[in-house]
């Protein structure tokens, strides 16, 4: 072999395996690189009282799994930012989850129309996201799991409870946007069919605690009992005033879909006892799984804290994902979605699974009532996992989606009225 030759056959055995060494180094550290997630709460705004916890109870997942080897060998990272109770705060920091940081999948939000803000997003780049909140229905979409039930899994079988329990006359109050509308929507059909009522239906813009038209409205109305979805800290003055104008819980009960153990901290406890919640999980539940999941938590975060159902949700939104991953052997997303349909977790809250159908989550429904330490005794329980309908019967589904069309153009292509 001629000198040059032999160089230029050296060289080119040489740059083979340089090449071949720089990719196996490169591919061995993405094999072994954190798989990152996107943790998109509010840490700030008047939403942030009920979300940081569920952060908290995401964290609490994360830690738990990586403890255990991360997911495909590889440590779960959460990147954790502030929604700061904003839709368009969501959508900002969601699309940015994805495209910056490449997250595997997104996990958060409180408010329904922070995650139907979110919702073209996750379709458009086509990554699973996980809500982990109740969530009102009229809605289904190959990208979003639905961790927290729907209105048939703990609202219409809570006014059902009420109906039977309390009274015939109901008063809706609620903040104005796509969750209570729906909600109530659908309430008034499930009531008007069991002989109930509606005399008062009333709403407070997003941003707002001017509630007294509110509880005027009420005492003219004189209901039997009040069904209310007002978010955030307008409970905190809704309550107040309630209780300052005469309407007691002995004369007339309020049962909330978005007051947990967490949120009587910050409303003097007077002015709720006696009152009711709709969740699918209190802390009193006391089951072997409850109970060890508040021990975890508490080790965590301190004696002092209290578990809710958006905890429990969000620490379940977590461990289906991971435990996703692990059966599909990858992070593609048909992949995970389709082992998600195989899948049944034993959780805090009980035996759940996803309907492979619309990717809402099987849950129990509980209804307790206000005791005076701030927590709840359980008095009705559905005692199994109940199957998600998110297009409830009253109506098809067509109708259904003309109303969600209706409100959407009547909040200025928003989904909140926002003044």
């Amino acid at each position: 072999m001629k000198p040059l030759h032999f160089t230029l056959t050296l060289f080119g055995i040489l740059f083979f395996f340089i090449t071949a060494g720089y990719w196996y180094h490169g591919w061995m550290r993405a094999r072994h690189a954190p798989v990152k997630i996107g943790i998109l709460h509010s840490m700030t705004g008047p939403l942030a009282i009920s979300e940081v916890p569920v952060i908290d109870a995401m964290l609490l997942a994360v830690e738990e799994i990586n403890s255990q080897g991360g997911v495909l060998d590889r440590l779960v990272e959460p990147v954790v930012v502030d929604g700061q109770s904003k839709s368009s705060i969501f959508a900002q920091k969601a699309e940015e989850l994805i495209t910056q940081e490449q997250v595997a999948a997104l996990f958060g939000c409180w408010a329904s129309a922070s995650r139907k803000t979110i919702k073209p997003i996750v379709e458009k780049h086509n990554i699973l996201y996980f809500y982990p909140l109740q969530a009102e229905g009229l809605e289904v979409s190959p990208n979003i799991v639905y961790v927290g039930g729907t209105t048939n899994q703990i609202y219409v079988p809570a006014v059902e409870w009420c109906l039977e329990n309390i009274g015939r006359r109901v008063f809706f109050v609620g903040t104005d946007y796509i969750f209570p509308q729906v909600v109530n929507a659908i309430l008034k059909r499930a009531i008007a069919e069991r002989g109930g009522t509606v005399v008062g239906e009333e709403y407070l813009p997003l941003d707002s605690i001017d509630v007294s038209g509110i509880v005027d409205a009420i005492v003219q109305s004189k209901p039997d009992f009040i069904v209310n979805s007002m978010s955030g800290e307008a409970n905190v003055a809704f309550f107040k005033k309630l209780r300052g104008a005469g309407v007691t819980a002995e004369k007339v009960p309020t049962i909330s879909y978005s007051i947990s153990e967490n949120e009587l901290r910050e409303i003097k406890l007077e002015n709720v006892v006696g009152d009711y919640a709709a969740w699918n999980y209190f802390q009193s539940l006391g089951t072997p799984a409850s109970e060890e999941f508040i021990r975890k938590f508490r080790r965590k975060y301190g004696s002092s804290r209290l578990v809710t159902s958006p905890i429990v949700t969000g620490y379940l939104s977590i461990h289906l994902w991971a435990r996703a991953v692990q059966e599909a052997g990858s992070l593609k997303i048909d992949a995970v979605r389709n082992a998600l349909k195989k899948l049944s977790i034993d959780a805090p809250l009980g035996t759940v699974h996803v309907d492979p159908n619309n990717q809402h989550v099987w849950v129990p429904a509980r209804v307790g009532k206000i005791n005076a330490e701030g927590e709840f005794d359980i008095v009705w329980d559905s005692h199994e996992a109940l199957e998600p309908e998110p297009y409830p019967p009253y109506a098809s589904k067509d109708e259904w989606e003309a109303l969600l069309q209706q409100w959407y153009a009547a909040w200025g292509n928003r989904w909140e009225r926002v003044e």
